[in-house]
């Protein structure tokens, strides 16, 4: 089992009880206040519980899970996952969800996607690292720049969020320039 510690949150691999906790919080939870930041211009159908299982299961990348669960104690309030761009080049694209809006803006978030990263560099032969998020999102723009991620590219208002349209922002770093940093 996967157990990665900070001083904040500890990022694991999932079990049942934290994929039907995450399932609650991805379609079921009322507010949905974490889909108005993440991907808020993508459509998501909804998937049974068992099917969303599944899916966590399933992906694998160079034999480490593609995601992970974000507790603080024993609360789930999110998770961290990558998937591949291009196995060619060894590029991931990697991206970080809180649910739980009592954790955000104390850190949580940025210290459980600097454990990710982190783990990705360390246990892969990995490349680059990138995200993508839309310039409305200026929280995960943040955190990706205090991480060391530099805007790679930005593709004019080609997000629509509320009628309102916004620029998409892809953002990524090199490994040579993670091990730099640490």
């Amino acid at each position: 089992m996967i157990i990665l510690k900070g001083n904040k949150v500890i990022l694991q691999e999932a079990n049942d009880g934290d994929l039907a906790e995450l399932f609650y919080w991805k379609f079921e939870e009322k507010e949905q206040a974490a889909k108005k930041w993440n991907g808020p211009y993508i459509k998501e159908k909804r998937v049974s519980k068992e099917a969303y299982r599944q899916s966590w299961k399933q992906d694998i990348i160079e034999g480490i899970p593609s995601s992970l669960v974000i507790k603080t104690g024993e609360k789930v309030i999110g998770y961290v996952g990558s998937y591949w761009v291009d196995k060619h080049t060894n590029w991931l694209e990697t991206g970080i969800v809180i649910y739980d809006s009592n954790y955000w803006n104390g850190g949580y978030g940025s210290e459980a996607y600097n454990l990710w990263i982190d783990y990705l560099f360390a246990s892969t032969a990995i490349h680059r690292l990138g995200m993508s998020t839309w310039s409305g999102n200026s929280r995960m723009i943040r955190v990706a720049e205090k991480l060391g991620m530099k805007e790679e590219a930005r593709v004019r208002e080609a997000r629509v969020v509320n009628g309102e349209y916004f620029d998409a922002i892809k953002m990524g770093i090199l490994r040579r320039e993670w091990e730099g940093l640490k």
